[in-house]
């Protein structure tokens, strides 16, 4: 059967250094970190005592939800997906359904790690002092994993698959690729995809207790996140989400609607744990065949790729990642792809790392531009003996992009790997 083509035609992000498209599209052209000293992990004793989270007042709820929605919410997963997922349907020049009849060919897949942390947190004091009656109607919803698809299907009248996934940091682009094969198969016509992450020290607690997050940079925030850098001691934990409007081209020529780019395949693995992958650490051979076998779903040659963006986490495994792209593609010296990673401006974003770097790949794309990786001045030695230091550019440089590799590396030994190609 011949895949039908699919597109992208809304973007939706809340960054920690932009919660908002247009204000992300510009910090991270001008390497604008959103990374920035948490008092409160100070007052808990973690070691890290920095981290990027979305800033915006309470009173920006309000833009999305009604009085009821915000009684009793406690969910700050819940509150990005919300934000980053409507922007993107409104981007998409898409209408809220209004009527008794659900959307059938419309759907939402919305993935995340964890949801309401901060809300199962006061579920379990109020059940542990005997007041379970006082737990409120939207506990429940607020700390299942689904409530956030739930959530956006219910407030966009889908009908088509509402559902979440959850594979640690690559779920944001396995949903992605979630949305693109249901839709490329003729399941849909249009899905919103996405992943979101939850703040605060009840999620970023056990990697500080892990001691895989810098505790050097407390007062200097915006040095600490360093992917590829020879002086990287970790990754800075960060929050958000991201939320793509996906949708088959006939769909959106039919509709006129604006296309930032298509999908043009990809790919979804696991390790299995074996030769040297485990809970924490990736099996290379899966990762390259990850990006091997995308590459092949996409129906185009590993020199086609213009550039790559990167899970790239600022630790020591930053430099084995560059030598399976290198061994993936068939690529090195000059000859390698640009590359860069958002992690240096943001954190990783866990969950929602791979559906808000997707906006940025796409957004480079549409734009023409590679995007500088702050803090990588002294780059590794590994690394730089694989590629130049211009593949890896320390400001954004203007640059007309045809095709684009994202790929995402999690916890359990899972890969995902997306082609954008510019439209």
């Amino acid at each position: 059967m011949n895949k039908r083509r699919v597109v992208i035609t809304g973007l939706g992000v809340v960054a920690p250094n932009g919660t908002s498209v247009s204000d992300f599209n510009n910090n991270i052209q001008k390497g604008k970190s959103g990374i920035h000293y948490i008092e409160k992990l100070k007052e808990l004793n973690f070691s890290c005592q920095i981290a990027g989270k979305p800033l915006y007042k309470e009173s920006y709820l309000n833009n999305y939800f009604n009085n009821i929605q915000l009684k009793g919410l406690n969910a700050s997963g819940m509150e990005y997906g919300v934000i980053a997922g409507m922007d993107a349907w409104k981007d998409a020049g898409l209408s809220i359904n209004n009527s008794q009849t659900p959307l059938w060919d419309t759907g939402v897949i919305f993935g995340t790690g964890i949801l309401g942390v901060d809300k199962f947190r006061e579920a379990i004091y109020k059940v542990d002092e005997g007041k379970v009656r006082r737990l409120g109607s939207t506990s429940v919803t607020q700390t299942m994993a689904s409530g956030i698809s739930a959530f956006l299907g219910g407030m966009l009248g889908c009908g088509n698959i509402v559902t979440t996934n959850s594979s640690a940091c690559s779920t944001g682009t396995e949903a992605i690729l979630m949305a693109y094969n249901h839709i490329a198969q003729g399941n849909a016509e249009i899905i919103l995809a996405g992943s979101t992450s939850d703040s605060g020290p009840y999620v970023w607690g056990g990697f500080d207790a892990m001691r895989i997050l810098p505790y050097k940079y407390n007062d200097n925030p915006t040095k600490a996140s360093r992917p590829m850098s020879a002086t990287a001691s970790g990754f800075v934990p960060g929050s958000g989400a991201g939320a793509l409007v996906i949708e088959s081209l006939e769909s959106a020529q039919k509709r006129g609607a604006t296309i930032y780019a298509e999908i043009l395949g990809g790919h979804v693995n696991s390790g299995g744990q074996r030769n040297g992958g485990s809970m924490t650490a990736p099996n290379s051979q899966a990762v390259q065949y990850c990006i091997r076998k995308a590459i092949t779903n996409a129906n185009i040659n590993s020199n086609d790729i213009d550039a790559i963006n990167g899970h790239l986490t600022a630790t020591t495994m930053d430099s084995i990642e560059i030598q399976n792209w290198s061994e993936a593609l068939g690529r090195k010296g000059k000859d390698f792809p640009y590359i860069n990673s958002l992690k240096s401006l943001v954190g990783h974003c866990l969950a929602a790392s791979g559906s808000i770097e997707s906006v940025a790949a796409v957004l480079q794309l549409k734009e023409g531009y590679v995007f500088g990786n702050i803090n990588s001045e002294d780059l590794h030695p590994a690394i730089e003996a694989l590629i130049p230091r211009d593949q890896i550019p320390l400001k954004t440089i203007n640059k007309p992009l045809t095709i684009i590799a994202k790929a995402s590396f999690g916890f359990g030994d899972v890969n995902a790997c997306v082609i954008f190609k510019k439209y």
